[in-house]
């Protein structure tokens, strides 16, 4: 892999902590898991972060799609050049950043993309069993809202179908350069131990994500297009919204829809 690379083609906005005393907290959280485990920071910005690791001698790498922010940390931290990817979180190959090795996911991720990163942690789970991260606080708590809350959803799923979570504390915006305008929150997720889910997983999101399209209606409704049996929709489950069920339930759901439709088919 080229670190140094040429000119990223994307460039996503980013708000920069500036309290030392939470930077040093998220690191101690972040080097708590195995010592033994590799680091990757994705947006590391001007170092905040990166600049403990980077003392501290540990395994990491820093990856930012930011040519200016990549060229700031190169003339910041004479020597860090073997640490930093220039590159986008979620394009890379994963293969090519820690070769047969798990890793630590961690770092004060760019607002508007982090949900996205979390689907690609999902997608890259069996590498990552890890995760410690800044968000938008609202998206911190659909992430780890039991089923039942107002703010469950889909993203709430589909994390939680492989990872436990907790927030680890608030961040107000004064602590960044320039203050967003919101709240921000630091959450830790830990893998599961089973890394597979028992049904077709495929099938899975596609339950999953219709029945969250419209929340306020019921399963009946919105699972229709999987379901051309009118009377099999009658039963109890599909008379429930979305966010009354837990991913145990889901997951038997989705089971449920496959048998039915094998049966008819």
């Amino acid at each position: 892999m080229n670190h140094r690379g040429p000119r990223a083609k994307k460039s996503y906005g980013q708000h920069f902590l500036n309290d030392e005393g939470i930077a040093r907290s998220i690191v101690d959280n972040v080097r708590s898991f195995d010592p033994s485990l590799p680091l990757l920071e994705v947006g590391p910005g001007k170092g905040v972060l990166t600049k403990y690791l980077f003392s501290e001698k540990c395994k990491f790498k820093a990856i930012d799609a930011d040519q200016d922010m990549f060229e700031y940390l190169h003339e910041a931290y004479p020597g860090i050049d073997d640490h930093l990817i220039l590159g986008d979180f979620l394009k890379v190959n994963m293969d090519e950043i820690f070769p047969d090795e798990e890793f630590v996911l961690f770092g004060n991720f760019p607002y508007n993309i982090s949900s996205q990163i979390l689907i690609r942690m999902v997608q890259n789970r069996k590498r990552i069993p890890y995760m410690v991260g800044m968000f938008q606080k609202e998206v911190a708590e659909r992430v780890i809202a039991p089923s039942g809350s107002r703010v469950y959803g889909r993203i709430s799923v589909m994390i939680q179908s492989y990872y436990t979570g907790k927030v680890l504390f608030d961040v107000p915006p004064g602590k960044f350069d320039p203050p967003p305008k919101v709240n921000s929150a630091v959450i830790m997720l830990e893998r599961k131990k089973e890394q597979t889910l028992q049904c077709d997983e495929k099938f899975f999101r596609q339950v999953v994500s219709l029945g969250f399209s419209q929340r306020r209606k019921m399963l009946r409704n919105t699972l229709k297009s999987l379901v051309n049996d009118n009377e099999f929709l009658q039963q109890d489950v599909f008379t429930k919204r979305p966010e009354h069920l837990s991913v145990e339930e889901f997951i038997d759901l989705t089971n449920m829809i496959t048998k039915h439709n094998n049966n008819e088919s």
